[in-house]
Formats: C-alpha cells, structure tokens, sequence
C-alpha cells in the first residue's frame, strides 16, 4: 500500500514496477479515480462548509435576540425582511442536501474502486533486483558447501523414508488426501528436532518467541498483502471470515497493526513455530512428489518491524539471511543463495534472497527459504506506525525470512546424510533433540 502522493508522483515507476513484476495493475485508470475521489471530496467539503454556515446562520436568524437580528433591525430591516432571510437560507439549505446527498453516493462508489485498485499497486523493486520473468531468471550469488558424490546407489526421501517406516504418503492422502502425508517415528522426531534447534538458535540472538494464532481475519491477510492476490492460494474458512496462514509471517507482521509505537522499543525481532496450510492451487504437476510440495508443513518463521531507515533495514535483511544460513550449516547442507527477480517477486516485496538447498534426488538445487523485505508497505497496510524523538510519526518497515521448514528440509537431510546400508547419520546439532542418537536405521 503506498501513499497515493506517491504514486501521482512516480506514476512511470509504476507502471515499470507492475510490467517488471507481471502484476496486473491499471496505474492510468487510478489516477482517473483518484482524480475523481480528490474533486468528490473538495466539493463535498465546500458543500458542507456552506451546508454549516448557512444552519448557523438560519439560527440566528430565528433567534430575535441574536445580534445578526439585532445590526438588521439597527440598519432599518423590517420583521418581514428578517423573515425572508431566513426563508431565502432555509431555501439554499434545502437544495444543498440533494447535492450533498448524491456525492456521497459517488464518493463511496469511487472509494470502493480507489480502494480495490490500490490493493494492486506493486511496490516498485530494488535497484539491485535483477529484471527477470520467473524463476529461471533468479542471480546466483555464492554457493556454500559441496553437493554430495555417492559411492553407492542413494536412495530418494521417499525411498528413505518407506524402508525406515518414518514417512507414510500414501498414510497421508488416506486421510486428506493429494499431497499430504504421515511422519512417524524416528521421522516425526528428526521434524520436531529441526524445529527445536532453529528456534533456540533464534532466541539465542535475541529474537522473541510467540506461539500465535494460525486462523485470522481476513483483515490481517488483506494488511499483510496476501489477499487478494494470494486468495485462491488459502484455505478459508468463510462462514467466520477467517482464513488459515501460509506462514507465520502474518500475525507475527501485523501484531502491531493499529498501533503506534515508541521508536526507542524498535526493533521488534520476533520468531515463531507453526502449523502453515497452502492449497497450492495451480501447481497440478509441478513439484508433486514426495514431501516437496505439500499442503501442510511446520515452519519457524522471523520477523523484523524496525525504523524507515533504508539502509537498516538492509543490514536487517542481511542478518535475518545469515541466520537461515547459520541453521543449514549446523545441519551440514550444501546450499546456494540468489538474488530473486523482478518476475518472481510478490506484490510487496522490494527484494528478496531465496536459499536453495541441494536435493539429489531432483538433481539440483530447491527453495527451502525466502528473506524478503518490504519498507512501508505491509505497514501502509495494517496502520503501523511509530514516534520518532521529535514526535513525528513514521511507518515502520518490515522484513521476514524463513528460518526453517519442514517436512521439506527433510528431503536433503535424509538424502545427503544416508548410508550405503539405508542408514541416516543424525548431524551433530540435531542429536540433543534426538536423544543422543547418531544414526537412524540399522546401524542406530
């Protein structure tokens, strides 16, 4: 959400931001509206200036002590003329509410499509965001580690997981059908103990723990910017007017919507583990097998809210980066980090660093993280301000990243850490959550 100022200001950064980013959004026909809501409102405010005026003044023209009635009875006006006054005002006063009356209903029509065509603005991306289509056009930065050479014939997670009985799909869509799947066993242990240690990692740096609502408002999902473009892609539940999150980006973010803020509480660090549901509608035949691409996992997500500042809220983004990167390196992951183009970038982001971690049984790289920051606009949206020393209020900025997901990072966990024997070495970091264990398998 930007201030309108902003956009009649920079309408050609627009424009450029929606073609660069493939989002639809008709920056000439909000002008047009916008043009028209800023008329509707001056005269609306002219017609109730002269609405006011012209009621006082009919007061006092009733009022036979008022002193209008009093210098028109001194400069020689009679009974009837003050009559006739008051009757000329009524008059004026009786044909301004038809006029007031039908701006009204024009002001909240154009409102209304002022307001929908704001919600598709996109925000104009970084200088450093490469301009790109899709994905395939993402900038490599560095790669950390070295993907795995096996001596053997390896066996995919899906592999792994059947013959260790710790992931059960076909379990899975029994129950709930496409795409979803049971974890057991050793294999539900080694989830929760990837989701201990990240969190204590964070809370270690200073980051508040919260365990939040994963059913919210729509209000909440609309402030953060995923409605209405991310509608089709939540599961909603709409006879409350509820929907649930895909991250907990979402209540973590919009906490302290409505609010204003001290600056010297600023920032904010937050992290959080919870249950995350996506319908990923649209993605039939991309990315389906085994525990890819699902529609339930659990995640530890953090967030930053910190002052407008450009410059620290990109050292934020550079901290809330490494820490991802810190986890995949006490996990003994290979792994790369891009830069995310313009095309595959959300409606709100200004830049974004995805971490692709190596999965050998897809031969390449995959996402498993995205560190995405936002300047004003999630703020913008959910009215989050904050009070600087000199008392002038500002709106925050924002910033997330993932710190890790699972079941998905157990795709290279099970499969770059297996033995010969169907064996799965447990990595050093992990083997406080795991009761000491070493091994999971034969050998364990």
């Amino acid at each position: 959400m930007f201030d309108p100022k902003f956009i009649r200001e920079n309408a050609d950064r627009v424009r450029q931001a929606a073609i660069d980013k493939r989002i639809a959004c008709d920056v000439d026909r909000l002008l047009a509206v916008d043009a028209r809501r800023r008329e509707i409102q001056a005269e609306l405010d002219r017609l109730r200036a002269e609405s006011r005026e012209g009621g006082a003044l009919l007061g006092q023209l009733r009022n036979l002590k008022s002193g209008w009635v009093q210098r028109a009875r001194a400069e020689g006006k009679s009974e009837a003329d003050i009559r006739a006054e008051a009757d000329r005002v009524q008059t004026e006063l009786a044909g301004l509410k038809p006029r007031i009356k039908a701006l009204e209903e024009e002001d909240a029509k154009v409102q209304a499509e002022f307001d929908e065509l704001m919600l598709t603005v996109p925000q104009p991306p970084d200088p450093e965001v490469p301009v790109g289509r899709d994905e395939s056009d993402n900038v490599e930065l560095r790669r950390v580690g070295q993907p795995r050479t096996f001596d053997f014939e390896p066996k995919d997670h899906v592999a792994l997981g059947r013959d260790l009985d710790i992931i059960d799909i076909e379990g899975g869509v029994k129950l709930a059908g496409s795409r979803n799947y049971l974890l057991k066993g050793d294999g539900a242990l080694l989830h929760q103990a990837v989701l201990r240690l990240a969190q204590e990692m964070m809370v270690q740096r200073g980051f508040t723990p919260m365990t939040v609502p994963v059913l919210v408002r729509e209000e909440v999902m609309y402030g953060t910017g995923y409605f209405p473009g991310g509608r089709d892609q939540a599961y909603l539940c709409e006879r409350d007017g509820l929907s649930l999150v895909g991250t907990a980006e979402v209540p973590l973010t919009a906490y302290h919507s409505d609010e204003i803020m001290a600056e010297a509480d600023l920032p904010k660090k937050f992290v959080a583990v919870s249950t995350c549901f996506r319908r990923e509608a649209g993605a039939a035949g991309k990315d389906t097998y085994g525990l890819y691409r699902i529609h339930l996992f659990d995640k530890v997500e953090q967030v930053i809210i910190c002052r407008a500042d450009v410059e620290e809220s990109k050292r934020f983004h550079a901290e809330i980066l490494q820490n991802a990167e810190d986890v995949l390196k006490a996990l003994e992951l290979p792994y790369r980090v891009v830069n995310v183009c313009t095309g595959d970038l959300g409606l709100g982001q200004v830049q974004k660093f995805d971490i692709e971690t190596w999965m050998p049984s897809r031969k390449s790289y995959g996402e498993t993280h995205s560190a995405s920051r936002f300047y004003e606009f999630q703020a913008r949206r959910l009215k989050m301000r904050y009070r600087d020393g000199a008392k002038k209020i500002h709106y925050c900025h924002t910033l997330n990243n993932t710190v890790i997901a699972s079941p998905r990072i157990l795709i290279p966990l099970l499969e770059l850490h297996q033995n010969a024997d169907g064996s799965v070495n447990v990595p050093a970091a992990l083997r406080p959550y795991m009761g000491g264990r070493e091994r999971i398998g034969s050998l364990g």
